[in-house]
């Protein structure tokens, strides 16, 4: 599964890169975070040359409404401190639905 960021200054590190980077606003108590969790591997598998990283968004509220994070769970794409895609939780409930957007955002 993705690796968890714990701090503001590893999201900003990592929102910088030159590569794309993929970034899951969650919260403990969000169930539709937790089934996303059941489908996330396969679909990681299939995506393997990016990275992608979870961030709570009750831990760091400010990151989540700077990127106009209002439902969870979200997807958003970084490049080069550039916010290039952002799947809304409502679009994010199937394997299918976020597959979609991967292949959008990186084919």
């Amino acid at each position: 599964m993705s690796n968890y960021i714990k701090s503001e200054d590893t999201f900003k590190e990592l929102i910088a890169s030159e590569t794309p980077v993929i970034i899951k606003f969650e919260a403990d108590w969000c169930p539709d975070c937790k089934r996303m969790d059941y489908f996330m591997p396969d679909v990681e598998a299939q995506f393997s040359e990016l990275p992608i990283y979870t961030i709570d968004k009750d831990e760091f509220p400010e990151i989540a409404s700077d990127n106009v994070v209002m439902g969870i769970p979200s997807l958003l794409v970084f490049q080069n401190n550039e916010k290039l895609g952002h799947l809304h939780s409502a679009n994010a409930k199937t394997p299918e639905e976020v597959t979609d957007f991967l292949k959008k955002n990186f084919n």
